[in-house]
């Protein structure tokens, strides 16, 4: 073979050769039998059919909301805020559903703070405070189907839709006093309050007063309101500390703090003061103010927690009462004191409080000045 036929030759199988490989690589890469190839075609979709409501959709009847509005004092008060919320929590954890607070900071805001959980198709509102009385009614008639509850609101004329929550506080505050009366060593006992301008205050330092008197007609009874206005006489730890104080000064060994993180002052200030006891209110505060825990032993409960779970329930089950609802009373357990009680003590309080609840000890009002 001529040198220039094989030139021709060689030139042509490699041209061959290149043309096959060409042709193998645009060839398309089959997907494997266990996959879909990646142009396949979806498969058509049924019509998706209509979801349930989202969580957080309060406007939808399957999904039970419940909104809180604070008073001025904040949702963590360790007092009766924290308390509500406590037991709206624990409603919605039973129930399912689900909660939100909202934490007033002025006064003048109460109706807006009630309505922006109302415009959101809230089921339950809770308005938490005396002063926040008159916006929950003007709530509840402009929104029927809401029902509400206002804690320490006294609800003079039934509405279908209000419950206010109220309590005893002179009877708690009575065994608070009778309490106190039978533990000083020195005579001389104190009550660090909130504004008078609140009856549930004014009701717990009568009860105090009518309860030490009852088991110690010595008794020499120091009481102190906040001289402040709604706006501030409950968030003043300070003035609270500085009044607990004085009244230590003057001989006080039992302080009781009614007042919010008023009173909170006045408890843990008593803390730092030897051979003083104190006593908390509204909820077991030996779970709320761990600082108070030297001299804390016992506290002036009125069941709140409880109470706003139970009208939550109520509510659910569509047998909501309509009016004012009387919540329970009683002390705290005395936790690390329970040893240093004497049981004649212990005594004497479970037939003070049988007798509270039997009508056969009856409180004298008006006695706080």
């Amino acid at each position: 073979m001529s040198k220039k036929l094989y030139a021709i030759l060689s030139v042509l199988i490699l041209a061959a050769l290149l043309l096959g490989a060409c042709a193998q690589q645009a060839a398309p890469t089959q997907a494997p039998a266990d996959e879909p190839a990646e142009t396949e075609a979806p498969a058509a979709e049924e019509p998706a059919a209509e979801e349930p409501a989202a969580e957080g959709d309060c406007s939808s009847p399957d999904v039970l909301c419940v909104g809180l509005v604070t008073d001025v004092g904040e949702v963590d008060d360790k007092s009766f805020n924290q308390s509500s919320w406590e037991g709206v929590v624990a409603a919605v954890e039973e129930l399912g559903g689900q909660a939100n607070y909202i934490e007033t900071k002025d006064a003048k805001d109460y109706a807006a703070n009630i309505q922006l959980f109302a415009e959101e198709g809230y089921d339950v509102i809770v308005t938490v405070g005396f002063a926040l009385g008159e916006a929950t009614l003007a709530a509840a008639e402009q929104y029927p189907d809401i029902d509400f509850i206002g804690v320490d609101q006294f609800v003079s004329e039934p509405v279908e839709n209000v419950v206010g929550l109220i309590f005893p506080e002179d009877k708690s505050g009575f065994m608070a006093g009778a309490l106190a009366g039978m533990l000083t060593k020195s005579n001389t006992i104190a009550a660090v309050l909130g504004t008078d301008l609140v009856p549930a205050v004014v009701a717990f330092n009568e009860g105090f007063i009518a309860g030490a008197k009852y088991v110690n007609e010595d008794v020499n009874i120091i009481s102190t309101y906040h001289p402040g206005g709604l706006d501030v006489a409950f968030t003043d730890p300070e003035w609270g500390a500085t009044t607990a104080a004085q009244a230590i000064s003057q001989g006080a060994d039992v302080i009781f703090g009614a007042g919010g993180k008023t009173g909170n002052g006045a408890l843990i200030e008593s803390a730092g003061h030897e051979g003083v006891y104190c006593i908390g209110v509204d909820t077991d505060q030996w779970e709320t103010v761990p600082e108070a825990h030297p001299c804390l032993v016992s506290s002036a409960m009125k069941l709140i927690s409880p109470a706003v779970a139970d009208l939550i329930r109520m509510h659910t089950e569509g047998n909501f009462p309509g009016g004012s609802y009387m919540g329970e009373f009683g002390l705290a357990p005395f936790h690390d004191f329970e040893d240093k009680i004497p049981q004649e003590v212990k005594d004497r309080l479970d037939e003070i409080r049988q007798g509270l609840l039997d009508g056969s000890i009856t409180i004298e009002r008006g006695t706080s000045g």
